[in-house]
C-alpha cells in the first residue's frame, strides 16, 4: 500500500510499504478515507525527536473496516469508523478510570500508545491506504454510514477532543472568560469548545493573521501578540482583572514577541498573568521529557524557568497531560450528528494522498493559509 514514510529531517515521501494484516482475533483493518496531518507531526517532521527514518505518520485516521478478526464482536466489514490517536486496552487500570491516553497495557514501558509516533508503540501510522486497529471493539467509534461530515468526524481522532480537553483540564463553566494562548488546530478546537460550553469571552492569542481570522470568524477576540503585551491587552478588555481561565494550545515550541526564537516557557508564564486569582489552567500543548531542537541546555532536558512562585500566590490551579479522547468523542459526535458542531471550519485544505509532501512542508512554514490538512488515501 501507498504511505507517508519520514525520511530525515523535512522530509517525507510516499512509499510503498507492507499492507497491514490481523495479528491478534480484536484486530481490525480500516481502509482509511480520511487522515489528518497534527502540529504533532511536524515535530518529528522537523527532526526534534527521535524518530527513525522509515516510520509512517499519521494519528487522525477514520475509514472504512475491511477486514475483522473473529474475537471482535461489535464491529462489522463495512462500519465508518474513527480512532481515537491514543491506543488503548480499554481494562488496564488507566483505561477503566478513563485516562486512555495513559493506558498501560498497549505500550510496555511508557504510558500511552498512539499510531504512527515516536515512542508510543508499534502502531504503524494511518496516513496510509489502511490501517491495522487493535483492541478495535474499544478503540473504533461508530460514524453513520456514507460520506456526509467526513471532514468533522476526522477531528474526532484527536484535535476536537484534544481542544476540548483543554477546557477540561481548566474546568471552564457556562459564564467564564477563557485566554487561549495558540491559534493553530487545537487553539481552535479549545476556544470553539470553550463557546460551546458556554463561555462568555474566549480570547485567542496567536500572531498568524489565518488563524486569528478564523478565531474572529467563530465568535472570538483575537489578539495579536506582535503588536503588544498579550496581557495587558487581555486585562484591558477584563477590566484589569484578567481571564478566569487559561489554557495553553502552543507547548514547547512558543517563541518571544517580536523575535524568531523559541522560549519555551513564555506561554506558560504568561497565562499566569492572564489569569485571575483563583482561576485555573489548562495545558494541553505539548511538553516533552527532552527537546534536542531546545534553545539552552535546560530546555534540552525538558527542564523550563516557569513562575511556580507567582502560581502559588495566585492561588492558581492547573491540569496537563495530552488528551483522553475516549472520554469525550462519543458525545462530540452526537453534538456533529445533531448539527449542534461543526469544527471543520479549522480545515483549509483537503487533499490526495500524493500530495502529502508538499502539505508537510507548507503547514510546517505556515504558508499559503495552511491551518489544517486532511489527507484522502483513496482520491
Amino acid at each position: 500500500m501507498r504511505a507517508v514514510v519520514y525520511k530525515g529531517p523535512f522530509e517525507v515521501a510516499i512509499e510503498q510499504v507492507e499492507d497491514p494484516r490481523i495479528q491478534h482475533p480484536n484486530d481490525v483493518i480500516v481502509r482509511v478515507t480520511s487522515t489528518a496531518i497534527c502540529g504533532s507531526d511536524l515535530h518529528m517532521y522537523e527532526g526534534r525527536t527521535a524518530a527513525e527514518p522509515g516510520i509512517v505518520f499519521g494519528h487522525e485516521n477514520l475509514g472504512v473496516i475491511e477486514e475483522a478478526g473473529d474475537g471482535v464482536t461489535s464491529l462489522s466489514r463495512g462500519d465508518r469508523v474513527v480512532m481515537p490517536f491514543n491506543v488503548a486496552c480499554g481494562f488496564c487500570k488507566n483505561c477503566t478510570a478513563g485516562f486512555t491516553g495513559f493506558c498501560l497495557t498497549v505500550n510496555p514501558g511508557f504510558a500511552g500508545g498512539a499510531y504512527g509516533y515516536v515512542a508510543m508503540g508499534p502502531f504503524v501510522g494511518g496516513q496510509a491506504e489502511y490501517v491495522r486497529v487493535p483492541y478495535a471493539d474499544f478503540n473504533c467509534l461508530k460514524l453513520p454510514e456514507g460520506t456526509e461530515k467526513e471532514t468533522d468526524f476526522v477531528l474526532l481522532a484527536d484535535i476536537f477532543p484534544t481542544g476540548y480537553h483543554g477546557n477540561e483540564l481548566a474546568d471552564v463553566r457556562p459564564g467564564n472568560s477563557v485566554a487561549v494562548y495558540g491559534g493553530g488546530p487545537v487553539g481552535l478546537m479549545a476556544a470553539y469548545s470553550a463557546m460551546l460550553r458556554g463561555a462568555s469571552k474566549v480570547f485567542v492569542v496567536d500572531r498568524v493573521a489565518e488563524r486569528l481570522q478564523k478565531a474572529e470568524e467563530i465568535g472570538a477576540i483575537p489578539i495579536n501578540f506582535t503588536e503588544g503585551n498579550p496581557v495587558e491587552q487581555i486585562q484591558e478588555q477584563t477590566g484589569g482583572e484578567g481571564t478566569d481561565k487559561g489554557i495553553d494550545a502552543v507547548g514547547y515550541q512558543a517563541q518571544a514577541r517580536g523575535e524568531d526564537r523559541e522560549e519555551p516557557a513564555i506561554v506558560l508564564n504568561s497565562l499566569v498573568e492572564t489569569v485571575r486569582p483563583t482561576g485555573a489552567l489548562g495545558i494541553p500543548g505539548l511538553y516533552v521529557p527532552r527537546d534536542p531542537g531546545g534553545p539552552d541546555e535546560q530546555a534540552k532536558q525538558g527542564m523550563l524557568m516557569v513562575a511556580i512562585g507567582r502560581l502559588f500566590e495566585k492561588g492558581l490551579r492547573l491540569g496537563t497531560g495530552q488528551c483522553n479522547v475516549k472520554r469525550y468523542n462519543r458525545h462530540l459526535r452526537d453534538m456533529i450528528i445533531e448539527g449542534r458542531a461543526t469544527p471543520s471550519f479549522v480545515v483549509s485544505h483537503e487533499l490526495p494522498l500524493d500530495q502529502a509532501p508538499t502539505a508537510y512542508e507548507k503547514f510546517d512554514k505556515r504558508t499559503e493559509g495552511y491551518t489544517k490538512v486532511v489527507l484522502h488515501p483513496h482520491a
